[in-house]
């Protein structure tokens, strides 16, 4: 039985007539406790070793280009260990590593390196639509193909600048410079080529045997292990979750084989199947299993800004069903048609994500902009004074000395207030220990 408390749920096989049940703040704690927002923030430099720590819960940190207040990839690190220095995350992930390499283990996703492997089905099936089919793209461009390989097997990792500096300057029929970079996009779906680093936000592409180690490359997973291996690592992430949760968080797409390989981490005590009231739908109850070592908090004291591809929200359905939040992008819509602003970035307080905040890095005059601030239905009147806190621990940790707070929203005069200034104003010079005191 689930014991209360910060307590490890017990595995075993369960049967339908005694799941355990679940209240819905119960399943939001266990939910981010998976997630590491139980852990307290480090007291200490941000290290390597904090960074590792986190990727074994996230198993994976989904890459985003927008770039208006900080990529997204580097927000899940902030929202869990607060304020660090970016270059570390560069250095981390970003420069030629042994720890993580890039795939579509999500979206494009930072993943351990030794996983490779573990996409080998995920490579192979992009490779065997493809090559089925003679009227694909990699079909019809077999010599572009062939053109790019023999250069990286030649030069080493490139750059596609580097590559374009080099290619062929006739114009005909199979020439074309974004026909090599769609070359390069096919041959790492493949797996035939490996992103081996980036320069800024360019990626460097290298042929597999350039990055994968040999012993990695030669691990033979077959396709229904890895699926329930990857299965196994989605419960763990999540800590409870439902099959469409788990087959969001690596995008599986084969549902007889997520349930097969739920039903034998049932047989082998992985998972326990649970009863989560409120998640519904069409008026049924929703199955959900809660992984071996999940565990129950009494609370969760966490407060962060998180980004929309972080995995405590990406998938929308869970974030509505878990969290009540109903969330959706606004880059793509036009700007007198967006409700809440460009880029909004839910705010976690406690186990309740209360509001949303749309934010902007103002470079040249050092100020971090809240666009816009709303409350979701979850909110409460004292949950200002730690989204202020937060606020300007972001902008700190952007090297931002300034925040600032629009009229737009209906928490902005609440978080204006919490942060001393009026809406519209500016707060000079603004840090965490000044908001808090």
């Amino acid at each position: 039985m689930l014991r209360r408390g910060c307590a490890h749920v017990g595995g075993g096989r369960y049967a339908d007539d005694v799941t355990e049940t679940l209240s819905a703040a119960q399943a939001r704690r266990v939910a981010l406790a998976a997630q590491g927002f139980t852990r307290r923030r480090p007291t200490t430099t941000v290290s390597t070793r904090h960074v590792h720590r986190t990727m074994e819960r996230l198993g994976v940190l989904q890459i985003d280009s927008v770039n208006v207040f900080a990529r997204s990839h580097y927000l899940p690190l902030f929202s869990r260990l607060g304020s660090y220095e970016p270059a570390l995350l560069d250095r981390v992930f970003l420069s030629r590593t042994t720890h993580y390499v890039e795939y579509l283990a999500h979206e494009a996703t930072f993943v351990p390196v030794e996983d490779w492997s573990l996409w080998r089905f995920r490579m192979e099936a992009f490779r065997g639509r493809w090559e089925r089919d003679p009227d694909s793209w990699l079909s019809r461009n077999a010599r572009t193909v062939a053109w790019v390989k023999d250069e990286l097997r030649t030069r080493g990792p490139l750059r596609p600048a580097q590559l374009r500096e080099d290619a062929p300057r006739e114009r005909g029929t199979w020439w074309d410079w974004d026909d090599v970079k769609l070359a390069l996009e096919h041959l790492w779906r493949t797996g035939d080529v490996a992103i081996s680093g980036r320069r800024g936000f360019e990626r460097q592409y290298a042929l597999e045997e350039q990055v994968i180690p040999a012993e990695v490359r030669e691990r033979v997973i077959p396709r229904e292990d890895a699926i329930r291996e990857l299965v196994h690592r989605a419960a763990r992430s999540s800590g409870v979750a439902t099959e469409s949760d788990l087959a969001d968080y690596y995008r599986l797409r084969d549902r007889a084989a997520i349930r097969q390989a739920i039903d034998e981490l049932v047989d082998n005590g992985d998972l326990q199947p649970v009863s989560v009231r409120g998640w519904e739908r069409g008026g049924r109850q929703v199955p959900a299993w809660l992984h071996r070592d999940a565990v129950l908090p009494r609370r969760v004291e966490a407060v962060a800004i998180l980004t929309p591809f972080d995995p405590v929200v990406w998938f929308r359905e869970r974030a509505l069903r878990a969290f009540d939040l109903d969330y959706r992008i606004e880059i793509y819509v036009p700007a007198h048609k967006r409700r809440y602003g460009y880029y909004s970035l839910p705010v976690l307080v406690g186990d309740r994500i209360v509001a949303r905040v749309d934010l902007k890095a103002d470079r040249a005059s050092s100020t971090l902009q809240v666009q816009s601030a709303w409350w979701e239905p979850q909110a409460r009147t004292e949950d200002a004074e730690p989204i202020a806190r937060e606020l300007a621990l972001a902008a700190t940790w952007q090297g931002l000395e300034n925040v600032s707070v629009s009229g737009w929203g209906d928490a902005a005069e609440g978080v204006a207030g919490a942060l001393h200034v009026e809406r519209g104003g500016v707060a000079r010079h603004v840090h965490a220990r000044e908001v808090s005191a």
